[in-house]
């Protein structure tokens, strides 16, 4: 493939993608810092009665809506001074999923996500995703109706945590800290972005890649997957942001859009072993302890992959 044309085919689209993650970033930013997440939040706190949690454990959801460490970090200390028992405390980890997706349709997916994929696979990847949260936070609400009683959660004690967005930041403090954060994402997204997009370009453009990965037709023939979302899945598993902009320019035409949506939800599936090393073990056994940490990964986990695995079945039926 010529330079030129491969130029000409990746520059307009990279400006395109980054002109509107730039706008999405700045938003969404600008979204936080005025409190934005907390009016979602709100809805967290009708949930605690059915299921059976003390009021105050609303309130820890609202600051995983805003900061899962926040939010964690409260549901510890209602745990350590005897509000929530284990189990209480594992429901209430469970019902907090969905609330902590939340943040990232702010921080991420709208902003990052949706510009790279374009809206309709974009916005059937969200809901996916937003309905496997969801599905979860509701499981969890059923299971402290059926399995919570009052053994399970004392009254409340004064287990004090500041709230995020709290601070005594101005209004032109806010927009620029939103700002900032918005420079700073376009720095690390934006060349990742061109280099992959190039690559992705050349190698699908050069070559047949369903030749290379015929090895694992059998596998993607069973769950209803082309044989080139070996690739994609492999891609979207390392990292979510280049695994889309791998996809993206191959939707139409490789993929149909729910088999492209599907082809990402395995990816985060596979995704689990590796994001569960890096980041979810140092987090929970950090706020938990190793043994508790352990059964909060453990139902995290097993959750995820059970209703991914049903959202993946909806999309290939």
């Amino acid at each position: 493939m010529q330079l030129a044309a491969l130029l000409g085919d990746v520059l307009p689209r990279v400006a395109a993608v980054s002109l509107a993650i730039a706008v999405g970033l700045t938003l969404a930013n600008l979204a936080v810092a005025f409190g934005a997440v907390e009016y979602v939040a709100r809805f967290a706190k009708p949930l605690t009665g059915p299921a059976n949690l003390p009021d105050e454990v609303g309130t820890a959801i609202l600051a995983t809506t805003a900061s899962p460490t926040a939010g964690y970090g409260m549901l510890k200390e209602y745990r350590d001074a005897g509000v929530l028992d284990d189990r209480a405390t594992l429901i209430a980890v469970t019902i907090n999923t969905f609330f902590g997706f939340v943040q990232h349709i702010f921080t991420f997916y709208a902003p990052v996500l949706i510009p790279i994929l374009g809206l309709e696979v974009g916005l059937t990847y969200v809901g996916a995703r937003a309905g496997v949260s969801l599905a979860i936070t509701l499981v969890g609400v059923l299971a402290g109706a059926l399995f919570l009683t009052e053994r399970n959660v004392a009254p409340a004690t004064d287990a004090d945590v500041d709230l995020p967005g709290d601070g005594d930041q101005t209004r032109g403090e806010a927009v620029r800290d939103a700002l900032a954060k918005t420079r700073g994402k376009l720095f690390s997204i934006v060349p990742r972005l061109a280099i992959v997009y190039t690559a992705v370009v050349y190698l699908t453009t050069a070559y047949d890649v369903t030749e290379y990965t015929s090895a694992a037709a059998p596998l993607t023939e069973l769950i209803g997957l082309p044989s080139a979302s070996v690739p994609a899945i492999a891609t979207f598993a390392v990292d979510t942001t280049t695994g889309a902009i791998f996809i993206a320019p191959q939707v139409p035409g490789t993929f149909t859009a729910r088999e492209a949506v599907a082809t990402m939800l395995v990816g985060g599936v596979v995704s689990f072993a590796v994001s569960t090393f890096k980041r979810s073990i140092p987090f929970q056994y950090g706020i938990w302890g190793a043994r508790f940490g352990s059964k909060v990964i453990a139902v995290n986990v097993a959750a995820k992959v059970v209703f991914i695995a049903v959202a993946i079945a909806v999309l290939l039926a």
